[in-house]
């Protein structure tokens, strides 16, 4: 009974804390701030965000073709879709591939893990998060970056990829995924391939596509055509191969 007590006495002290940083970083936000102390901080920010930038195109640029891994965090070892994810990072390599993820465990160690398992080139954009998410063992050390900013950190994965496949997962996975399916609607960015794996999972989210963004006439019936729902990881590498050979493409590198 008394380590139940001690165990909800910290789980308190950390929400009160939490919450206290909340408050000061909303009041913060409302503050005045004089001309010196918001050119001091907008200029730092710039060089941080410039340094970021640079170190990302300098390693991405000599990885190759590769396709970007997203999904849940959360998602155990023993979960059926973690060993999808491996099992896809597998194939993918396999057929001359490398893959990215976001670098820290779940979905995105399961890919990591499927790639290095396979020989092939491993790339983990990390980022620092209050939850002090660490790079996977899987990752190649070379190919580690960690981010400060999530939107410098979508660049890379936007420019360095020849392909999506998205695992089940939650905001960050669907954040990545409505990004680039608006890029690409909007021709900011070329066509390249999604792929979202598990019809089961993914079938509520295409419900409320079809029947209220595409009912309300929010979205063009052709928009339906830019992602592909698939069970498997025969499947899901079948469609990255597939899309460069109707177009008579090769991967951007």
């Amino acid at each position: 009974m008394a380590k139940r007590t001690i165990k909800k006495d910290k789980t308190d002290e950390v929400v009160t804390r939490q919450t206290i940083e909340d408050e000061h970083r909303i009041r913060k936000a409302f503050s005045d701030k004089d001309w010196a102390e918001i050119k001091s901080s907008d200029s730092w920010v710039i060089f941080k965000v410039m340094a970021e930038f640079v170190e990302g195109f300098e390693k991405l640029s000599k990885i190759g073709p590769c396709v970007t891994i997203f999904g849940s965090a959360r998602t155990k070892p023993s979960n059926v879709y973690y060993k999808m994810a491996e099992d896809i990072a597998y194939k993918l390599v396999q057929h001359g591939y490398g893959v990215v993820t976001g670098g820290g465990p779940g979905i995105m160690e399961a890919g990591n893990k499927g790639a290095n398992r396979a020989g092939g080139k491993s790339v983990g954009l990390n980022i620092f998060l209050p939850f002090e998410q660490k790079g996977n063992i899987y990752i190649d050390p070379d190919k580690l970056i960690t981010f400060d900013y999530f939107f410098v950190r979508k660049v890379m994965f936007m420019k360095y990829s020849q392909g999506f496949i998205v695992m089940p997962g939650g905001f960050g996975t669907m954040d990545e995924l409505m990004e680039a399916l608006t890029l690409i609607q909007t021709k900011k960015i070329g066509r390249f391939p999604l792929v979202l794996v598990g019809k089961k999972f993914w079938k509520g989210w295409l419900s409320w596509v079809k029947d209220s963004l595409l009912e309300d006439g929010m979205i063009h019936e052709d928009d339906l055509n830019l992602f592909s729902i698939v069970d498997t990881p025969e499947a899901a590498v079948k469609v990255i191969d597939d899309f460069y050979s109707k177009y008579l493409l090769s991967p951007n590198f």
